[in-house]
């Protein structure tokens, strides 16, 4: 049966753009109490105004997820002012696109996405579960990438803090699921965000827009679905399973030619 978000308390991370911000209006249209959390306070509280004028019940918390402090001030706030916490999104995240050989000195690249899009994201569940366990019911919400889903080249900062929480969550769900909690990993394709528009060529292939990113925290938030994405990261995970080498070989020259071909519109367009 679905689940009605009205009445439950949200805690959505990364809410000060993109996904997060247009999934805080989506629940908030739909009754849900929201507490928004993100590092940029002045944004955040941008986002809280336009969620009350549209009469939502909207808290922010400003914080830096990556720094342990911060961190934990958030939660001792958000317990402290709330009797219940329903559902966590750990949507806060950050992505660097480089070939492993142009990283080789640049361990601070895989060191800045583990700790925002890993570690924070732990962080913060560590905190809030043990009210969802209290409860006797409650929700984690992990947001990953298709990318984990198939051989993807350029991203393995990116892909490996997302392989580490997806892994996460699976112990998370077999370890809780028995004492009321859920979680649920949302598997995205390239998304229409700030994030991605810093690559340059990435301006030239067709995205998910954020409105349709959006509903599928709203849907994994509805029907508590161990799962959420597309057909084509579900066949992706199934073959990388059963073949790894052979659909890794098979899947890298598509790969160049779209990135060869990406590159060519954007030549075109400077021009």
């Amino acid at each position: 049966m679905p689940v009605d978000p009205r009445g439950k308390t949200i805690v959505l991370t990364g809410a000060s753009s993109g996904i997060g911000e247009v999934a805080a209006h989506q629940l908030a249209r739909q009754g849900a109490r929201l507490c928004l959390v993100a590092r940029r306070e002045t944004e955040l509280r941008r986002v809280r105004q336009s969620i009350r004028k549209e009469g939502g019940e909207v808290w922010t918390y400003p914080a830096d997820l990556t720094d342990e402090d911060s961190l934990n001030a958030c939660a001792d706030a958000i317990l402290a002012d709330h009797d219940r916490v329903d559902v966590l999104v750990n949507n806060a995240a950050h992505s660097i696109r480089r070939p492993i050989t142009k990283a080789l000195d640049r361990l601070h690249d895989y060191q800045r996405t583990i700790n925002i899009n890993y570690i924070a994201a732990v962080g913060l569940t560590l905190r809030l579960l043990p009210r969802m366990l209290e409860q006797g019911d409650g929700q984690v919400v992990n947001i990953s990438t298709l990318s984990s889903q198939v051989p993807i080249p350029l991203f393995s900062a990116y892909l490996g803090s997302k392989a580490a929480l997806e892994s996460f969550s699976r112990s998370l769900l077999a370890e809780t699921a028995h004492r009321g909690i859920a979680v649920s990993i949302v598997y995205y394709p390239m998304v229409r965000t700030p994030m991605s528009s810093r690559t340059s060529i990435y301006q030239h292939m067709p995205m998910m827009n954020v409105a349709s990113a959006a509903g599928w925290i709203v849907k994994a938030i509805r029907t508590r679905q161990a799962r959420v994405g597309s057909p084509l990261g579900v066949a992706g995970s199934i073959a990388l399973s059963a073949a790894p080498g052979p659909i890794t070989r098979l899947t890298q020259p598509l790969f160049r030619q779209m990135d060869k071909r990406l590159a060519r519109r954007q030549s075109r367009s400077d021009r």
